[in-house]
This record gives structure tokens, C-alpha cells and sequence, in this order.
């Protein structure tokens, strides 16, 4: 928990200066989705370009699955669950979410409402939506796509 929290201490030293606080931006939600780490899993092919991000991929999910007790889940495309909300109904869904390793929902709970603003802004500029990503396996189902086996594997507590 200390590493989580030390990394978004210094993750919002990093925010550009240029951004007031609340300031609802396209560019904030871009530094948002760097900063907070969306695209290291749900934009595909973002970590073997160092960080570059290809428009025609941003955010458009992955297909390689995280695989543990609990079956294999994928990142999803997160244009298509943009697409199909408004503003206020992606900001609320942040707030609530809830979801399986390795995806850590917790850690969205601490943005700023105005960072989830931004970063819905963001997510809606890139575009077409795209197709889904793949859909999750349960435990005794073998992936069809590559995965990375988490062990030790992650659990959510019931």
C-alpha cells in the first residue's frame, strides 16, 4: 500500500504546472492516463514503444490476458465504455467500479473528480471506438489469446 501511494504522491508532483487543479481538459486527461498508468495495460503494444502512444491503439484495450485463480481478464477498451456514456455517467462508474486482479479499481477512487473529467474528455477524442477486447475466462477455461501467470496470484477479498 505504501509503494501505491508513494507512486501517486510522486506521480502529482510530476502534473505540469500548466493544469490548474480543476482545470477540465483533452491535454489533462492525456497526462491523467500517463500518469495513472491506463495505457500500460489498456493500450496494447504501449509498453514495447517505451511510452509511445499510438493514436490508432490508445486505450483500445489488450489482448493479452492476466491469468490466476480467478480466470483470465483483459483490459478493456475503454473508447467503447466512453462511447456509450456521458460525462457525469463515466465519473459516477469510476467511483463505483469493481473489478478482478490485476486492474487495481482502488487506486481511481483517489482522482480528483475533475482528473476523471479530463480523462473521460480525453478518452472520447481519440475516436472510434473499436472493437471489445476479449472476454474473461473462468478458472478451468484455457486462454485462446497470451497471458501473464500471476503468481503469486492476487486475490480479491471477498
Amino acid at each position: 500500500m505504501r509503494v501505491t501511494s508513494l507512486f501517486f504522491l510522486l506521480a502529482g508532483l510530476t502534473m505540469p504546472a500548466a493544469f490548474a487543479q480543476s482545470e477540465v481538459s483533452v491535454e489533462r486527461g492525456l497526462q491523467v492516463s500517463i500518469i495513472g498508468g491506463c495505457h500500460d495495460c489498456h493500450t496494447e503494444g504501449y509498453s514495447e514503444t517505451e511510452g509511445k502512444i499510438d493514436p490508432e491503439k490508445a486505450l483500445m484495450g489488450n489482448s493479452v490476458g492476466w491469468r490466476g485463480p480467478w480466470g483470465t481478464t483483459y483490459a478493456t477498451n475503454l473508447r467503447r465504455d466512453a462511447a456509450v456514456m456521458s460525462e457525469r455517467g463515466f465519473v459516477g462508474m469510476l467511483k463505483r467500479i469493481r473489478t478482478l486482479p490485476p486492474m487495481p479499481w482502488y487506486n481511481l477512487r483517489a482522482m480528483e473528480e475533475s482528473d476523471m473529467q479530463s480523462l473521460y474528455q480525453y478518452i472520447r477524442s481519440l475516436g472510434k471506438s473499436g472493437k471489445p477486447a476479449p472476454s474473461r475466462s473462468h478458472p478451468n477455461e484455457e486462454p485462446t489469446t497470451p497471458y501473464v501467470q500471476l503468481v503469486p496470484p492476487q486475490m480479491p477479498k471477498n
